[in-house]
């Protein structure tokens, strides 16, 4: 008998806390199955607090041993013990003051749900955002409720680590102090047998900080970029923001099992080992572009997250979109700020708005939900940074600069919400966003139309909005959008400087002087114009716009905003793949050779040439196909797609040919964005060299490669052209080093024809370093088949039965890993009836599973809709 439905949370009910704690004290003697934790929790009644004034704490999974207040035991009538935690009566509370101590038992070794204290590979960690600290002891665990922690840890492990300073140690014990006040969810504990990379940093004010990255013995020697990645993170914040770090000491720790990317915990990051680890032998240019923004987003999370943090969850938005943000700017100072930008949206795109556009929408600000877990989300995450963005395109560099140091004086310490980050927006910018707040509280990708016309030299451009309805939010406001947009004449001359409309209405119509225009710009006035709109992408939403094939071309060729040239020649090669898809006649020709013109452009940052030849992935061509108001069908989309690659291949085979051999950065590797580049844009021509007929150039490559870089890109060729020598080849290379043994893992799947993928995937589940109970191993290979839709995607349902069948088995294991994956059931809707209702029959047995966990619970009810 399955249990009652789980109860959802709503944003309207929530009530500050009945109490606030001064001072938490914790005592961990570590043991795999049983470890013992004491807590010494002064507690306070809080005059803004729940009248009945009942002291209630979370707690799960903890045996109770003993129970005390103010020093005096408690016995089982002192208070009421539940699965969910334990609750204090008000009458049998001593005063407006009082400490109350625990002592409970936990086994770490159980845990796999790598939630609260776990093990991994004799490690001791803790992951305790959002709900984990309730899996260690007995707390109010809500970001709300902040204090100073200080941690005593007694283990014969060598290395004992905890939040803040070490204020002692001795002999099978340490302590640690932090003392700025912390909700529970940033406690963090490691101890195991761990060796450090260590440097250090000096604070703009002169105070030294010490660095170090702990990892497993034979892991240090691959450090040295994170360490160099937080230093200039460190820098760059002082410089950007004035914010400085306020402890003695900086650690991270990598390691294996992690159900996410990392976590900020105050004074002690904790890392999943991907994206610590590297070198150039094992981790490719974009395991380096992870480590690096992963590294400064931890880092940058110390003042917008730790020092200032959310009040509720629903408030998640509030730290990470805008510490998505802050990361964001800096990757693009550190390398290309047209290559970062399009690489954001790139990601927002196939992340987020394949998640506006299904049963998965949500608010920015969701109102409601069940498992916290399960809004650590795209639309949080790179949603809640777009909105930052268009924040301060509204406000301008200067009253942005000067509303964040509003903003950290006045916050800091506290725990806020939406509507405190606005209220020091429209007090220090002067204006009302009261309208710009939408974009908190409606969910959906607005869609903005655009029309243009010359009426003598009346340039006249309107503007339309409308934003789409989603689960629960059948009726929308208009949205605050602004739209950067330019003007081109027909031969590529900017007409007009960047400017800025604000779309605040369902409609905006302007009107400019076409000859004015054409005198300031030195060019005769000309009969047509090309607008180039949502330059930069100013705003996260759906253009419509009457382009014809021609105008992009004018647009890929000479447009001044590096955005729009690369979105023109990405909205042409769309074009012309759903074209051929439903028998429109269309001259791919035409886009080929535009295309080749940019990539051949010696000009040009080669990253940007490279992503300028990079092909629409499956999934966005299968929305386009939907949006056209066709079925896509993923096997028919696999081949054409393929079809119109080999054809550039074959017409621009000269320049592909003269693009590898011209940017080899040579044998020496670095990471740095210039060679980064160069092997971008090589190993894009290599893909082009080498069709599935013909893979003699990367068999070549991938038997010289010297980098990961060079040898994955040409493993990936090979993989696709169905040749299973070269993953045995890399597989004997590589077999002993788990994070390049996860990418062959996800490249067999992801990369094998379709018609086999299935196939491998099954038997990759039987290979002795499957372990499945890893999240990384797991995300490989499950996650891994999405990235071949035709395969997921089999008319058969295998596809779908297969994926079912390990979600099943991995939530009764890790159900936070496993509802995340169930995501990729999301997109049903736009496939066709058999398809909707295969995936429909295994989501409804996924629900039946006896035991299912609420995070699967709540992800399946709203992917079934």
């Amino acid at each position: 008998m399955k249990d009652a439905a789980p109860q959802p949370i709503h944003l309207a009910d929530y009530r500050p806390p009945s109490h606030l704690v001064d001072s938490v004290h914790l005592t961990f003697r570590l043991s795999p199955k049983d470890t013992r934790v004491k807590s010494k929790i002064a507690f306070r009644a809080n005059p803004e607090g729940l009248d009945e004034g009942n002291l209630r704490l979370d707690g799960e999974n903890l045996r109770l041993i003993t129970l005390s207040l103010n020093g005096k035991p408690l016995t089982a009538f002192d208070y009421l013990l539940t699965p969910e935690g334990l609750t204090i009566p008000a009458e049998r509370l001593p005063g407006d003051a009082f400490t109350l101590e625990a002592e409970v038992a936990i086994d770490p070794e159980a845990n796999t749900a790598l939630e609260g204290l776990y093990t991994s590979n004799g490690m001791f960690c803790t992951q305790c955002e959002a709900e984990g600290f309730r899996k260690i002891t007995f707390y109010p665990d809500r970001p709300d409720v902040m204090a100073p922690f200080t941690v005593r840890i007694e283990s014969d492990l060598p290395v004992l680590l905890s939040n803040g300073n070490p204020i002692a140690q001795g002999d099978g014990w340490a302590e640690w102090h932090d003392p700025w006040p912390k909700p529970a969810y940033l406690f963090a504990l490691v101890a195991g047998d761990l060796v450090a990379h260590s440097d250090s940093f000096t604070t703009a004010s002169g105070a030294k900080v010490d660095l170090n990255i702990w990892v497993r013995p034979g892991d240090e020697t691959r450090c040295a970029y994170a360490m160099d990645a937080l230093k200039r993170s460190m820098a760059w914040d002082e410089q950007v923001y004035g914010r400085e770090y306020d402890l003695d000491v900086f650690n991270i720790v990598a390691v294996d099992d992690f159900n996410m990317g990392a976590m900020e915990n105050k004074g002690l990051n904790i890392f999943n080992s991907k994206f610590v680890l590297a070198s150039a032998e094992t981790a490719t240019d974009r395991d380096y572009d992870f480590i690096e923004g992963i590294v400064a987003h931890e880092y940058f999370h110390n003042w917008t997250g730790n020092r200032i943090t959310c009040r509720d969850w629903f408030q998640l938005c509030l730290k990470e979109g805008l510490t998505v943000f802050r990361d964001q700017q800096f990757s693009a100072d550190m390398r290309s700020a047209p290559v970062k930008r399009i690489e954001d949206v790139l990601q927002l795109r196939a992340r987020q708005f394949r998640e506006d556009a299904g049963p998965l929408a949500h608010p920015v600000r969701p109102e409601t939900y069940i498992e916290i877990n399960n809004f650590y989300t795209a639309t949080v995450y790179e949603k809640g940074a777009e909105v930052i963005r268009m924040l301060r395109e509204l406000a301008g560099p200067d009253a942005w600069r000067a509303a964040l140091d509003e903003y950290f004086a006045r916050h800091d310490g506290q725990a806020c919400t939406i509507e405190d980050w606005l209220q020091v927006f429209e007090d220090v910018a002067q204006r009302d966003l009261s309208q710009f707040k939408r974009w908190y509280s409606q969910a959906g990708t607005p869609r903005v139309t655009a029309e243009w016309s010359i009426a003598g030299d009346d340039l006249t451009l309107t503007l339309q909005q409308e934003v789409p309805e989603t689960p629960g939010q059948p009726l929308k406001e208009p949205a605050l959008i602004p739209v950067r947009l330019g003007f081109l004449s027909p031969e590529g001359v900017d007409l007009l400087p960047d400017t800025v409309l604000e779309l605040d209405s369902p409609d905006l119509t302007r009107t400019w002087d076409l000859a004015a225009l054409a005198r300031e710009a030195g060019v005769p006035r000309p009969d047509r114009v090309i607008p180039s709109l949502l330059r930069g992408f100013s705003a996260p939403v759906i253009l419509d716009a009457p382009l014809s094939a021609e105008d992009r071309a004018v647009l890929l060729a000479h447009d001044s905003d590096p955005f729009n040239r690369w979105e023109a020649g990405r909205s042409l090669l769309r074009e012309a793949i759903v074209a051929d898809l439903s028998g429109t006649p269309f001259d791919t020709g035409m886009v080929i050779d535009a295309i080749g013109k940019l990539a051949g452009d010696e000009t040009l940052d080669p990253a940007f040439r490279a992503l300028a030849l990079g092909f629409p992935s499956e999934d966005d061509i299968a929305q386009a196909v939907h949006d056209a108001g066709l079925v896509p069908d993923p096997t028919a989309i696999h081949a054409t797609r393929q079809a119109i690659s080999e054809r550039m291949g074959t017409a621009l085979a000269p320049l592909f040919r003269q693009l590898y051999e011209a940017h080899d950065p040579g044998p020496d590797y670095s990471p740095d964005a210039a060679s980064a580049g160069k092997r971008a844009l090589r190993n894009t021509a290599l893909r082009f060299l080498s069709p599935p007929s013909d893979p003699s150039l990367a068999r070549a490559q991938f038997d010289a490669a010297t980098n990961m870089t060079d040898q994955v890109a040409a493993l990936t060729c090979l993989i696709a052209a169905g040749d299973r020598a070269a993953p045995a080849a890399f597989e004997a290379q590589w077999k002993g080093d788990r994070l390049v043994m996860d990418k062959w893992f996800m490249l067999q799947v992801s990369t094998t024809p379709p018609a086999d993928a299935l196939a491998v995937a099954r038997a990759l589940t039987e290979h002795p370093l499957f372990d499945w109970k890893n999240p990384n191993r797991f995300r490989s290979v499950i996650g891994g088949l999405s990235m071949n839709p035709a395969a997921f995607h089999d008319p058969s349902g295998a596809g779908y039965r297969f994926v079912a069948d390990w979600l099943i088995r991995m939530d009764g294991a890790n159900p936070q890993t496993a509802a995340r994956l169930s995501t990729l059931f999301e997109t049903w809707p736009r496939y066709d009836t058999d398809r909707q209702e295969m995936i429909r029959a295994e989501l409804d047995r996924i629900a039946a599973t006896e035991g299912l966990s609420r995070d699967m619970t709540e992800m399946v009810a709203r992917i079934r809709g």
